[in-house]
């Protein structure tokens, strides 16, 4: 069994804040896998469906962000799981938007989410790093992730939760490679193999050298 952990915080005035997409990303799971309804559980939101070969618990923390890891620690430890069971899924604002990574174990890096974790079950957990990008300074940051995503992000957004939700079989497998490869395959697809490659420019021809010859030199070397 594995426990697939979305980070964000709880109501309708952060549904769509950047600091939201680790919930965004386990709903898009639960909807397009056939998970159960969400159930008020473990000071969360938790359902349970198949991912692969796999059992998964969906969690989505309602403690607020700051003790996202009370919700986390209640859950692993009522299941008999162990840290490595877990993966979190959380905003990143070292990566760039649409910049997905999955990183095993490590430092929190400041995420309040995840230092609440690191205190709850231990730093031995996975992460999957949706980036959000950075406003600038990091006086800035708190406002930034508590803001919406704007109307010129959701294209992406889309396509990264569609890959995430693509890839989440190969990752409750153990397969983070196939599950990086779906969300790029999202994020950034190949392009179209009937788009016609762009024409390369022609080789200009080499002039001819200038002819130095004296006309009786010229008349010479024709009789030669």
């Amino acid at each position: 069994m594995k426990l697939f952990v979305g980070l964000g915080n709880p109501g309708a005035k952060y549904s769509q804040n950047r600091h939201n997409i680790g919930f965004m990303a386990v709903d898009r799971i639960a909807e397009d896998h056939g998970f159960s309804p969400w159930k008020s559980k473990f000071q969360g939101q938790l359902c349970e469906g198949r991912l692969g070969h796999e059992k998964v618990l969906l969690l989505k923390p309602s403690t607020f962000m700051n003790l996202s890891g009370q919700s986390v620690g209640e859950a692993m430890r009522f299941y008999k799981l162990d840290s490595t069971d877990v993966t979190v899924f959380h905003d990143e604002i070292d990566l760039a938007p649409a910049k997905t990574k999955w990183k095993a174990g490590g430092g929190h890096a400041g995420h309040n989410g995840l230092r609440s974790i690191h205190q709850h079950i231990s730093p031995q957990y996975d992460r999957v790093r949706l980036g959000v990008g950075h406003p600038g300074h990091k006086d800035k940051v708190p406002s930034y992730v508590l803001n919406d995503f704007a109307k010129a992000e959701q294209d992406w957004l889309d396509d990264v939760l569609r890959g995430v939700s693509d890839g989440a079989p190969y990752l409750a497998d153990g397969d983070s490679a196939k599950f990086l490869n779906a969300v790029a395959l999202r994020a950034a697809p190949a392009r179209s193999s009937t788009t016609k490659p762009k024409p390369k420019p022609q080789a200009q021809p080499t002039p001819e050298p200038e002819d130095t010859r004296n006309p009786m030199q010229k008349l010479l070397d024709r009789f030669n």
